[in-house]
């Protein structure tokens, strides 16, 4: 999904969402527009994504439909669908380093984050040669600056936060993370160790989702990071999303609920790590 053409998903998602209310509220959209003193095409740009909503365009249409109680939700998905869809080479453009302090901030005002792994252990745990190995990747891929040395520092930086303040982290990865070789066998048990000893740390909930457990609901997904519950960021092949509106956050956290619930933790964890270890030979 291009960075445009998630948008405009996300601009008709939300103008169908509005269009709902006001069919529910039993108003034509021209004699919704007459009541906000809009001409009348304004409701069909609305409601058909072409026109981004205002915030003072979703009071009035929540006012005259008599749906006030959605004016908060549909303002904070409103805000949100711009931002929604960035496409990692006009993140990465500015360099690795860059996109390290950016988050910083995010990383430094949570009191507890939520973070699943389909595809690398979670930046917080990974240790300098993993994180090399895996921006190495990056910039082979998508052709990103190359100032790794800068960026990785600033990633082991960030990893103190894991031991100050009272925040909480719960990490979920799936086995076959584990399993997947970045870097060399060296890098790879290196990190295997120091994720069993980050596991035991009082702030960590580390879970292992085994390889042949029974999915139910809890099907492999994009690898999210929650940070309380105001915020989440996916990573997608050739974009990065950021997640703001409470009903889709909602949706994040059942699934992490549904995921965690299949997953392993303590010795269980530590034995499917171990296994690995051993597995690099």
């Amino acid at each position: 999904m291009s960075s445009s053409s998630g948008v405009q998903q996300a601009r008709k998602a939300l103008g169908l969402r509005l269009r709902d209310l006001r069919m529910d509220a039993g108003l034509t959209a021209r004699e919704l527009a007459k009541r906000a003193g809009w001409h009348e095409s304004k409701c069909s740009r609305l409601e058909h994504g072409r026109t981004p909503p205002s915030d003072a365009d979703i009071r009035a249409w929540t006012l005259h439909c008599g749906a006030e109680d959605q004016t908060d939700n549909l303002i904070a998905t409103a805000r949100g669908v711009e931002g929604m869809y960035v496409e990692w080479r006009r993140i990465e453009r500015a360099g690795l380093k860059r996109v390290q302090e950016s988050n910083l901030p995010l990383y430094e005002r949570t009191a507890r984050i939520r973070n699943y792994e389909s595809c690398v252990i979670p930046g917080l745990l990974q240790t300098a040669a993993y994180t090399t190995a895996v921006l190495e990747t990056v910039v082979a891929l998508r052709d990103a600056p190359n100032d790794i040395p800068a960026a990785v520092a600033l990633r082991m930086d960030r990893q103190r936060i894991l031991h100050s303040g009272d925040r909480r982290f719960a990490m979920l990865v799936e086995e076959w993370v584990l399993r997947t070789v970045i870097g060399d066998a060296d890098v790879m048990s290196e990190q295997l160790g120091h994720l069993a000893a980050v596991s035991s740390l009082p702030s960590v909930s580390l879970g292992v989702i085994p390889l042949g457990v029974p999915r139910g609901a809890g099907w492999p997904v994009e690898s999210f990071i929650m940070f309380d519950d105001s915020r989440v960021h996916a990573e997608l092949v050739s974009a990065y999303l950021t997640v703001t509106q409470p009903g889709e956050i909602r949706e994040y956290t059942r699934t992490f609920a549904e995921l965690s619930r299949i997953a392993v933790y303590g010795p269980k964890a530590r034995a499917l790590i171990t296994a690995a270890i051993h597995a690099l030979g």
